[in-house]
């Protein structure tokens, strides 16, 4: 009698979760670990009395076929959607092209989580577990929590899909090659703030590209679709100047914010919420697609892998998925 193979994966951001749905579909058992409280990775929405804002991951694009058809199934089952801002641009950038003005921006429906949730809907998934070890024994693999120590449970494979710097963690112990491609990407952080305002803002755009002080990306979140009426906006600041300001408190961080998007017309909000990104997206991301040990059965996955983006990230998942069946389980 063939065993049908147990498989980990580690990460519940769409990378993760497309790998896991994937091979679940194919037959085999998996089981998801991620240490937040629920599906999405950097497709996040913060909620609070009455608001809610996407502050990672602000829409995706669908180019390749397979990710379309996806996008697709995600909108007839309601969890995505177009959205169509009044999208402007401050300041000149030589390297940065004109927005496209007939893509089709998506966004999670009626937040960015959606998509996510609708994912993990059918996988088996712990959260709250932070795995903060994996060792390979003889008969398989066994992983360590941060929260109960060693799981009971082997894994014929153990597949990550996490942010690099995290990856490079638990394969440094276990594989030298895979920790080479994880330490080679050069992820970015960027702060994030989130604000909150008493009634309607006037101004003439719903998001803009911003290349000039320390802002790169000012959005309305309630211009998109299945969003609450309440007014909230989201300030993403420039990656260099969030590296060099990554320990600074929320309150500089939204001093100087505030200032810039006063700067180009914003008015002060009633109150605002910051949020520190360590990884928020990677400095010219790799173009491996995924990368996996056949001898170890050891596999990484994201959109760092990818060339970035929500779609580099599904695609990811999905390209570690064909890999596992076609060169472990055959």
């Amino acid at each position: 009698m063939i065993k049908t193979p147990q498989i980990a994966v580690v990460g519940a951001g769409i990378a993760g979760l497309s790998c896991a749905e994937s091979l679940q579909r194919a037959g085999f058992l998996v089981r998801v670990f991620d240490k937040s409280r629920g599906p999405s990775g950097r497709m996040s929405t913060r909620r609070g009395d009455g608001w809610q804002c996407d502050h990672g991951a602000q829409y995706f694009t669908a180019r390749d076929p397979a990710f379309v058809t996806e996008v697709r199934r995600w909108q007839r089952a309601g969890v995505a959607g177009v959205w169509t801002p009044r999208l402007t641009v401050f300041g000149q950038n030589p390297l940065q092209q004109e927005p496209e003005p007939a893509l089709n921006r998506f966004v999670g429906v009626p937040r960015m989580t959606a998509p996510a949730r609708y994912l993990a809907d059918t996988l088996q998934i712990s959260f709250g577990a932070a795995i903060v070890q994996i060792e390979r024994q003889y008969e398989g693999w066994y992983l360590k929590t941060e929260e109960q120590g060693w799981l009971d449970n082997r894994f014929d494979a153990v597949l990550l899909a996490l942010p690099a710097p995290q990856a490079v963690l638990l394969l440094q112990p276990v594989s030298p090659g895979l920790t080479a491609t994880a330490t080679s990407a050069r992820m970015r952080a960027s702060w994030a703030l989130i604000l909150h305002f008493a009634g309607p803002v006037d101004l003439p755009f719903d998001a803009a590209f911003v290349n000039e002080g320390p802002l790169r990306w000012i959005a309305r979140d309630n211009s998109k679709p299945g969003r609450p009426d309440s007014e909230t906006w989201l300030l993403h600041a420039r990656h260099d100047w969030s590296q060099v300001n990554l320990e600074a408190s929320p309150e500089t961080v939204a001093d100087v914010l505030l200032q810039a998007f006063g700067d180009l017309g914003g008015p002060l909000p009633r109150s605002w919420t910051a949020h520190r990104w360590r990884y928020a997206d990677t400095e010219a991301a790799l173009t491996h697609g995924c990368v996996l040990d056949p001898d170890l059965k050891l596999g990484i996955c994201g959109d760092w892998l990818n060339g970035g983006r929500v779609e580099g990230a599904w695609l990811s998942g999905q390209a570690l998925a064909r890999q596992v069946m076609q060169s472990l389980f055959l």
